[in-house]
C-alpha cells in the first residue's frame, strides 16, 4: 500500500542512505519510491527529477558537513575537535563527498571548517600569513589522512602483512618497535597522534 504522506526531507534521507551504501549510480527513482513505499509520482513532486534530487543531496552535504561546532577550553583542543569532526563527516560519507567534488563545490564546503580553524588560530594569537599557514597545514592533513584510510581499507590484501613482515628477531636493536609494527594500525589514535603534534607545533611561539 503506497503512504499517503512524505516529506522533501524524507524522500532526502532515503536518496543519502542509498549513496552512502551504494553510490550515486545505484540511485534510481523507481528503487527510491520502493525503498519508501509510495509511487515514482510522488518523488518527482518533492524533489523534481533525478539531476535535482542529486543538486539537492549535493547541497544538503555541503550544509551538513559544514555544520561545525568546536569544543574543548583552548584554542588546541577546539582545533582537535574540528579535525575529529571534519574527519568523520569525510569518512561517513564519502560517495556524496565525491559528488560534491565533482560539482565543484570541495572549496565551498570546507569553508565553515576554515573559519573555525580561523578563529581558533587568531584565538591562539597567530595572525597573517603564519594563521593562513597553520589554517593550510591542519586542513591538508585532516584530508590526506582520509585520503591514506580510504586507500588502505580499499586495497588488496597484502601479503606477506605488515603483521609478518616485522619480526622482533629481525630488529635486536628495538624489539617493541618491531612488536608494535606488527599489531594493526589504531586509525583512531594515530590521527589523535599526528594533529596533536602538528597542532602543538604550529601554535607554539616563533623560535627567537
Amino acid at each position: 500500500m503506497a503512504r499517503t504522506t512524505l516529506t522533501r526531507d524524507e524522500v532526502l534521507d532515503a536518496a543519502a542512505s542509498l549513496v552512502k551504501q551504494h553510490g550515486p549510480a545505484a540511485l534510481t527513482m523507481r528503487k527510491l519510491a520502493a525503498e519508501l513505499g509510495t509511487a515514482v509520482t510522488s518523488i518527482y513532486w518533492h524533489v523534481g527529477n533525478r539531476e535535482s534530487l542529486l543538486d539537492a543531496l549535493v547541497e544538503r552535504t555541503v550544509e551538513e558537513v559544514g555544520a561545525i561546532r568546536p569544543a574543548g577550553r583552548t584554542p588546541g583542543d577546539r582545533i582537535l575537535s574540528v579535525a575529529r569532526i571534519l574527519r568523520r563527516e569525510l569518512r561517513e560519507r564519502p560517495h556524496l563527498i565525491a559528488m560534491v567534488h565533482e560539482r565543484g563545490l570541495t572549496d565551498r564546503m570546507f569553508l565553515p571548517a576554515q573559519q573555525a580553524l580561523v578563529h581558533e588560530v587568531h584565538a591562539a594569537g597567530l595572525r597573517g600569513t603564519r594563521a593562513a599557514d597553520a589554517v593550510r597545514a591542519i586542513q591538508f592533513q585532516i584530508i590526506g589522512f582520509v585520503l591514506v584510510e580510504r586507500n588502505r581499507e580499499r586495497s588488496p590484501a597484502q601479503s606477506p602483512a605488515e603483521s609478518e613482515l616485522w619480526d622482533p628477531a629481525d630488529a635486536p636493536h628495538d624489539p617493541s618497535l618491531a612488536r608494535a609494527l606488527a599489531r594493526p594500525v589504531d586509525p583512531e589514535r594515530l590521527f589523535l597522534l599526528t594533529l596533536r603534534a602538528l597542532v602543538k607545533a604550529l601554535l607554539a611561539p616563533p623560535a627567537g
